[in-house]
């Protein structure tokens, strides 16, 4: 029998009607087509980056969820914007309510100040007046009470943020007296006896600040679930975006495939020969790809069976050249790594090709890969 190559499977006049001025709008379409494809990928790359983020970092809702004020996510999702609004708001009044607190500790801070021996305390230590020569090789951030206090009345944001800020300063205060003072000393006694009383009157306010920390807790909490309900919202619009794109995509592949079938000319008797002996030539994967060709336009095609009949007669235009185009690739690449004695893979060949670019190849596999899932998405479940 006569041998087949690729030279067998001639693709000259494929069709008479197929001109220049067709062919070139094909070719545009073709790259519009994948110009726009892979900006789908890029998106798509996008929306997967983001969920395997999301399932990486799930936050913990436990806490919520055992005190019963877990927020529903079937809730309606509030737009970013909205978001920021309700940020910007929530922490106007959490910052009112720690300048309440503040101002109550500032009861208890000047109550301690107004204590007989509080007076070593009130201002910054006078180093040189009292030849306190090692005062800073002990001492390593010192403080006193009008430190604290223009501290705590100073405006523009450039003041103490957290009322555990001013308690750490004015324990700082007793600490310093009390580690750089011998313990018989009278200044360490007055700053022993001092933080006792502070102690103790701090510990009135601390369930107010214990309570307030756990409202800001809960609702830092609420606002990072609604953020992340809001980009899985903003994530799942761009899916279904996607999928009507793609949709749109994949059709447009199926119509110029259909086209440039109707404006063919007719498989003669002796290519369908030639075909049917060039598909005996193929490896055993290139063969099982040749065979999901078929099955595309033949659902009940055996294609993944272990023994198949293929009847070259009985398949369409469209499947018969969509086959010619695939085997002739393939038997190329085949004589290719036969010529060279090399025994890579058929895709590494495949780039070695001169005759076969890179764009074309990513063409081929971007609009085979269409047209697969433009012909499952076609079959459309009955009502």
């Amino acid at each position: 029998m006569e041998g087949v190559d690729a030279s067998n499977l001639d693709f000259k006049n494929v069709g008479p009607r197929l001109n220049g001025e067709l062919v070139d709008g094909f070719r545009c379409s073709v790259d519009e087509l994948v110009i726009k494809v892979d900006k789908l990928e890029q998106r798509v790359n996008e929306v997967e980056k983001f969920y395997l983020n999301t399932s990486i970092k799930q936050p913990s809702t436990s806490k919520n969820t055992s005190s019963g004020k877990h927020k529903d996510k079937d809730k309606h999702v509030p737009g970013f914007k909205k978001l920021q609004q309700e940020a910007s708001r929530r922490e106007s009044a959490a910052a009112k309510r720690m300048q309440e607190l503040m101002r109550q500790f500032g009861t208890i801070l000047r109550q301690i100040t107004q204590h007989k021996w509080a007076w070593p305390f009130m201002q910054p230590v006078d180093v040189e007046g009292l030849g306190l020569h090692d005062y800073y090789e002990i001492i390593d951030r010192p403080m006193d009470f009008s430190t604290i206090k223009n501290q705590m009345e100073a405006r523009n944001g450039a003041g103490y943020k957290h009322i555990r800020e001013i308690w750490a300063d004015v324990g700082l205060v007793f600490k310093n007296a009390m580690k750089y003072n011998d313990e018989k000393s009278d200044v360490h006694l007055m700053a022993k006896t001092l933080q006792e009383k502070f102690e103790e009157k701090w510990l009135q306010l601390l369930p107010k600040v214990n309570e307030e920390e756990k409202r800001r807790e809960e609702e830092e909490e609420d606002a990072q679930l609604n953020m992340q309900l809001a980009q899985e919202a903003a994530h799942a619009k761009i899916a279904r975006d996607l999928c009507n794109e793609l949709y749109e995509g994949d059709t447009h592949v199926e119509e110029l495939r259909e086209m440039v079938v109707r404006r063919c000319r007719k498989i003669s008797i002796e290519e369908k020969r030639n075909l049917g002996i060039a598909l005996t030539k193929l490896s055993p994967d290139d063969l099982s790809k040749a065979l999901e060709i078929v099955a595309q336009n033949n659902p009940l095609f055996p294609a993944s069976a272990e023994e198949v009949e293929l009847d070259i007669d009985a398949q369409s235009e469209l499947t018969l050249w969509r086959l010619k185009f695939f085997v002739k690739d393939a038997l190329e690449v085949q004589d290719k790594s036969s010529s060279k004695g090399d025994n890579s893979n058929s895709a590494n060949v495949a780039a070695t090709n001169p005759n076969i670019s890179a764009a074309s190849k990513r063409k081929k596999e971007i609009c085979d890969a269409l047209v697969k899932k433009a012909r499952k998405r076609n079959k459309k479940p009955s009502k």
